[in-house]
């Protein structure tokens, strides 16, 4: 009887550059012009805590990553067992479902390379307070059509205070045309100064939240819906509220999240802070393998 030979599957987290042509590193000053954004983008992003409709991906880029991410959301793909979490379903209403994975990134060159856009890094610089750009970890999430699943009001820093200071950055990047009736994401405006509150069940209640705020919150509590188109993607301080609802259209809404935060951040723990990763001894500074450096300037 013959043997199956497996082959290792190359981990490109141990990449950190691009291995791809589907984005363009620029070489020169000139070149890097073009992705900054305005001032009143920033001013916008800093009063409300989120900064919605900046193009990421034109439809070669989206087309490509969406065919890395139907063939990434079978348990069986030759890499699966580099992702850091891997939830076929981690909605907990068994009627809906919410496809959730983090490290991608070290998977397929598309979701690797968005690390390195261009129009990324740059606008995450910026709006971190144009310093130096490292990675925290990737998100995959998938509402399929009719039965997608919420993801409830919360803050993304409540999940990482394994990392100090808060100094973190979220990219959310839409692959389908994002609305209302397919679950598109919400914010609250100005909720990046309440402080740190407590976490709900991300794939639970979607009001889960509402036990945790206080009465003042409560009144200022107007969320925002975002529809976004496919390629686009919004930006959010890890403190700002957001969540997302249930998919009841006939269209998928697909994205990937990229989580970053300025260079200098710590470890606050001496346990794992991602699945198989090494962990980084408690405050020493977040860096090595796991955590490129993304963007250090302009050269």
């Amino acid at each position: 009887m013959n043997k199956r030979i497996f082959m290792p599957y190359k981990d490109l987290g141990s990449v950190h550059e691009l291995v791809s042509n589907l984005f363009n590193w620029p070489t020169s000053a000139e070149e890097w012009e073009q992705y900054k954004l305005s001032e009143s983008q920033i001013a916008f992003f800093n009063e409300n805590g989120y900064l919605p409709g900046i193009k990421m991906l034109d439809a070669t880029q989206v087309a490509a990553i969406n065919e890395e991410i139907a063939a990434l959301a079978d348990p069986k793909h030759p890499g699966h067992h580099l992702f850091y979490e891997f939830h076929s379903n981690e909605s907990t209403d068994p009627s809906t479902i919410l496809f959730h994975a983090l490290g991608a990134w070290r998977i397929t060159p598309g979701l690797h390379d968005a690390l390195w856009n261009p129009r990324f890094v740059m606008a995450a610089s910026q709006l971190l307070g144009n310093v130096p750009v490292r990675f925290w970890h990737d998100q995959l999430f998938c509402k399929p059509p009719k039965k997608g699943g919420v993801v409830a009001w919360h803050q993304d820093y409540s999940y990482w205070t394994r990392t100090k200071p808060v100094a973190h950055l979220t990219c959310w990047c839409g692959l389908d045309d994002s609305t209302q009736a397919n679950g598109c994401l919400q914010y609250v405006p100005g909720s990046q100064n309440w402080g740190l509150l407590d976490k709900p069940d991300l794939a639970g209640n979607m009001m889960g939240i509402m036990d945790y705020l206080n009465e003042e919150q409560k009144q200022e509590f107007k969320p925002i819906p975002v529809e976004t188109k496919a390629g686009e993607a919004i930006f959010h301080h890890s403190l700002t509220l957001h969540g997302s609802g249930e998919n009841t259209s006939p269209n998928p809404r697909r994205a990937f999240v990229l989580n970053v935060f300025a260079d200098g951040v710590h470890s606050d723990s001496d346990d794992e802070l991602l699945q198989g990763v090494p962990p980084v001894p408690k405050g020493h500074k977040m860096e090595g393998p796991f955590f490129p450096l993304l963007f250090s300037g302009v050269v």
